[in-house]
Order: C-alpha cells, then sequence, then structure tokens
C-alpha cells in the first residue's frame, strides 16, 4: 500500500444521513474507487463538480468502481443530499484528517474573497444556478479539495489530485482513462475549463 494510503486508511468517516461510520480504508477494500473531496457542501462550484462526476457513475457501475464524495465539515449536507446533488456515497471527515493527510491546501480570508470574483469560479456558479444545485454560505471557505482513485485492495494509487484554485476539478473523460476504462464520458452540459497537469499527480 502506497504511504499516502497508509496515512489515510484508518481516519474515521461518516456516512451522511445514516451516521455510520467506518474508515477510509473500507472504500477501496473490494472495488476501485473514485474519492472526491469536496471543499464544503454549500458550495455551488462543488455542487456543479458532484452533478457532474455523478454522470459517468452507470460506467463506473459497469466496471465495479465506487463513486464517493467526502466534505469537510456537516454544514450544508442535508440539502446536498435532499437535491440528490450526487449520485454516491456521501460522507464527512468532521476532524479533517484526510485534508491534512493528503496535503490539501487552504487560502487565506483575500484568497477566498479572490475566488468568488475569479472568472472560471463564477462560470461554474453559473452552471449551478442554472441546473437549480442551490448552494449556501455556510461553512469553510478556506478549504481546498481534490480527487483521488484508488485500485481495489489499495495495491496502487491512479491519479491523486489536489486542487490550487476553487475551479480545479478532473474531466471525466479523464478519470476513466486512469481507470482503464475504455468509454466516452458524460458530462453536464456546457464546457468546462480544464484542470491544469501541474495541479495534478498521477
Amino acid at each position: 500500500m502506497a504511504l499516502i494510503l497508509k496515512k489515510i486508511a484508518s481516519n474515521t468517516i461518516t456516512k451522511i444521513p445514516s451516521g455510520e461510520t467506518s474508515t477510509v480504508q473500507s472504500l477501496w477494500e473490494n472495488n476501485d474507487v473514485v474519492i472526491y473531496f469536496l471543499r464544503r457542501f454549500g458550495c455551488p462550484v462543488c455542487r456543479w463538480i458532484s452533478h457532474n462526476l455523478s454522470q459517468i457513475k452507470p460506467v463506473l457501475d459497469e466496471n465495479n468502481v465506487k463513486l464517493v464524495g467526502i466534505g469537510p465539515e456537516t454544514n450544508g449536507s442535508k440539502e446536498f443530499v435532499d437535491q440528490k446533488v450526487f449520485a454516491g456515497d456521501i460522507y464527512v471527515d468532521e476532524k479533517k484528517q484526510c485534508y491534512k493527510d493528503l496535503e490539501y491546501k487552504t487560502i487565506s480570508l483575500l484568497g477566498a474573497v479572490g475566488s468568488a470574483l475569479d472568472k472560471k469560479v463564477r462560470e461554474l456558479a453559473d452552471k449551478a444556478k442554472k441546473d437549480s444545485l442551490g448552494g449556501n454560505f455556510k461553512g469553510d471557505f478556506n478549504q481546498m479539495g481534490g480527487l483521488l482513485i484508488v485500485k481495489k485492495g489499495g495495491t496502487d494509487i491512479l491519479m491523486n489530485y489536489k486542487q490550487q484554485s476553487a475551479s480545479d476539478y478532473v474531466e471525466n473523460q479523464a478519470i476513466l482513462e486512469a481507470l482503464g476504462i475504455d468509454a466516452t464520458a458524460k458530462s453536464s452540459e456546457g464546457a468546462a475549463p480544464v484542470c491544469s497537469r501541474d495541479a495534478s499527480s498521477l
């Protein structure tokens, strides 16, 4: 098991809304897994990314790949679940231990304000509004997230992507390619900004 997986394997996460607790390691014990670490549940951009990721869930299911979303706090989680923004399983890492272990960056208050004014962020927020995905101003605006793809049994990391800015995310096609799935990815309507190679490590 890769060192980074050993660091997060025993971290406790809580399933939303059931409240059932488990370890992160359980996510990849019996299957490959795509784990999206949200910045916060109320973030409109995170909601659009979650909705976009959900478009490939049928393909992931066909290939025994689990889709999981993890947030750093419970703020906004009920609305996130009720609105069915995300098609995968949803958990919360209230201690933000995975975020720390994976070295996801945090930004300053000034940086958070700058992100809100960023053109790409506004574009994705507009798409979230168009798709009626909602959003709120609750929670930690400073935390960045990422995306982790792990092989069954934790034998390999296929992708370890870290957000550098709030609008960064991995294209659905890149996710399928990392998994070795030969399929054309569906995505939410509209072109989206492509993540820069220097923002991720494969």
